[in-house]
């Protein structure tokens, strides 16, 4: 017998100040865990953002401020956290950072650390003039949290999908995709359809979590492994908490044995 897994979506506004963005996420975290959830997943940038662009100036380690943080309000409350931020550039010259999402455990221990592999150049944007990208060669990130296990992509790596399918054949049943989608003309709609291709694609569930606030789109998303849509949050700043049953995930991928009948496998170029 399986149970189903409690997740907190987090929708919401990150400013330039780091201070304010950790008091934002503790509120989160303690309403999570009033509710029983069991994982409370925040979106892309959630330590610091700025509409006009991320870089080193909003850098920290992962034994900084706000991982620091998060670990101590899984800690105290016993729940698992996934949550973007920007790491120092592995240069070590602090002329760019690194965009990662950090996953941490209800035991507060880091369960992982995710470096986004595809930077957001492109629609007039490039992210690389201010980050790294990661290692493609790294391994997946894939958290378990109850009878379920969640892999971790972010924003523009949902427009890849050897991104999510890598995710999938490293065991994920849930696709964690924390973003501060950029908005602009048919911006809301690529997010839906790309998120909503994905889980079927996958036979997953799939699980976008946007930034509210200026100059992105917000619309976090809950999607089915049959694309089915199970929560949609609009533009503004917003908290949901659902419950993910693995038992008609299963059943969906009996159904609909697509990832078994493949035959070409994700191999990194």
């Amino acid at each position: 017998m399986t149970s189903p897994v409690r997740v907190t979506v987090a929708q919401v506004e990150v400013s330039g100040d780091h201070g304010a963005n950790r008091a934002v996420v503790a509120d989160v975290v303690r309403e999570a865990a009033r509710v029983g959830a069991q994982l409370v997943v925040l979106p892309e940038y959630a330590s610091g953002y700025d509409p006009r662009g991320v870089g080193a100036e909003h850098a920290e380690p992962v034994d900084g401020p706000f991982v620091t943080h998060l670990r101590s309000l899984a800690r105290e409350h016993g729940l698992t956290v996934v949550a973007g931020t920007t790491l120092p550039g592995e240069a070590g010259d602090g002329a760019r950072g690194v965009n990662a999402v950090v996953a941490v455990a209800a035991s507060g221990d880091l369960a992982g650390v995710y470096r986004k592999v595809h930077l957001y150049d492109a629609f007039g944007t490039r992210e690389s003039d201010r980050l790294e990208p990661g290692p493609v060669d790294a391994p997946p990130l894939v958290v378990p949290v109850g009878d379920l296990r969640f892999g971790v992509m972010t924003c523009y790596d949902l427009r890849f999908p050897e991104s999510a399918r890598r995710l999938v054949d490293a065991g994920a049943q849930v696709l964690l995709v924390p973003a501060a989608w950029v908005a602009g003309p048919l911006k809301a709609d690529h997010w839906t359809t790309l998120l909503r291709a994905r889980a079927i694609e996958n036979t997953a569930v799939v699980v976008g979590v946007g930034m509210a606030g200026k100059g992105v789109t917000g619309r976090s998303l809950l999607v089915g492994p049959d694309g089915v849509v199970g929560l949609e949050l609009g533009e503004r700043a917003e908290v949901r908490t659902v419950d993910l049953d693995p038992a008609p995930l299963a059943a969906a991928r009996e159904a609909n044995p697509s990832l078994a009948n493949r035959r070409y496998a994700v191999v990194p170029r």
